[in-house]
């Protein structure tokens, strides 16, 4: 029979090989320093930028990774209510806005105390109309009396993957680690706390439903105390997220296994050094963005015009799939195919864009990045 971790009677005593750490830990905070200092080069409307592009990054893969799937504009207008940013147009949707709102609090507020109610809110607005799904849940407290398992497989062939704790002793268990949360701030490396928590907080499993994007709350704000960061520029759920089979296999493996959890924190430090990588790549098509439109600040150009450049912008170099074509300006823009070809030309003359290899109905263009 299957033996998990908070069945050992040396639960919830965690430990580590230090040794088998340090190198991951030293080069996952000469990382943080490079991204920091690239952040702070931006300046103001580009760091706005920065923090807007990885909270949509972070809400949508942290959805992603429990199947669901959240539209992408209507996470952006949850993001530009919430810092206060231009929103005109977007769509609403309170499932959004909920886990902006617990996103936020959990990085911008990362210095209050984490209490019960704090996590019971965070709950709710996860869940605004009381249902997972077509399944009505407990929201806003702890999980009831049915049993609390991880499973996959069809109906009647199914694979339990972990199996939670009781319910009647959630309440405890969670006292303790609230209490650890409180003690442990500043008494142990940020990172190794930080996937502590996240480890500790899914192996308890407190909610009906919802406990892996808590546990990605947990521990950005984790890392927000780390750093005093009061926004994250690095997505860890994007990378879970692109890593999401080895993350669910170290999990099981750990929590199948002893108190020793040092193969859980080689592998979020691994993932959490990779996805600096990730956030790197976006700061990046950031400055790209911001030096294309430092040189051509004086270039007259049209809104659609505009439109079309922050398309080819936001692609990146060489990604904006086929190049920009006469139909797709045409597309995008709503205008004739006449009009299209004439308006693209005009960027051509301007030295904006240039014709990728390939003539005839198959041309097709992309910026000028060089400079």
């Amino acid at each position: 029979m299957t033996q998990y971790v908070w069945q050992l009677k040396e639960w919830p005593n965690f430990y580590w090989d230090d040794k088998a750490l340090l190198k991951l830990i030293s080069g996952c905070r000469l990382q943080q320093g490079k991204l920091l200092a690239k952040i702070s080069s931006l300046g103001l409307p580009y760091e706005q930028q920065a923090q807007t592009d990885i909270l949509l990054e972070e809400a949508i893969t942290t959805s992603a990774i429990e199947g669901e799937r959240l539209h992408p504009d209507s996470v952006r207008s949850s993001i530009a209510r919430k810092l206060g940013l231009p929103s005109a147009g977007l769509p609403v949707d309170r499932h959004s806005d909920g886990l902006i709102a617990l996103l936020l609090d959990a990085t911008q507020n990362h210095s209050k105390p984490l209490t019960k109610e704090r996590l019971f809110g965070w709950h709710a607005a996860l869940f605004p109309t009381g249902y997972s799904g077509l399944h009505r849940i407990v929201v806003g407290n702890w999980r009831g009396s049915e049993p609390m398992q991880v499973v996959s497989g069809r109906i009647g062939q199914e694979t339990i993957h972990y199996e939670a704790m009781p319910f009647d002793g959630v309440e405890a268990e969670m006292n303790i680690f609230l209490q650890w949360w409180k003690e442990s701030l500043g008494s142990m490396d940020g990172l190794i706390r930080a996937a502590t928590a996240h480890f500790w907080f899914v192996s308890i499993h407190p909610f009906e439903d919802g406990n892996g994007r808590i546990a990605r709350a947990l521990t950005d704000m984790a890392l927000a105390q780390d750093d005093h960061q009061p926004m994250r520029y690095n997505s860890l759920s994007s990378q879970v997220n692109t890593e999401r089979d080895s993350y669910y296999n170290v999990l099981e493996r750990t929590q199948k296994g002893s108190m020793n959890i040092t193969s859980w924190l080689e592998w979020f430090l691994g993932c959490f050094s990779r996805g600096i990588v990730n956030s790197e790549n976006i700061i990046t098509l950031i400055f790209n963005k911001a030096a294309f439109w430092y040189r051509h600040s004086q270039t007259k150009l049209s809104d659609r015009q505009r439109k079309v450049i922050n398309k080819l912008l936001d692609a990146g170099i060489g990604g904006f799939g086929g190049g920009m074509t006469n139909r797709k300006y045409a597309s995008i823009t709503g205008v004739s195919r006449a009009t299209a070809t004439r308006e693209l030309q005009h960027l051509v003359g301007l030295h904006i864009i240039k014709p990728n290899p390939g003539k005839g109905r198959s041309v097709s263009y992309d910026l000028i990045w060089e400079g």
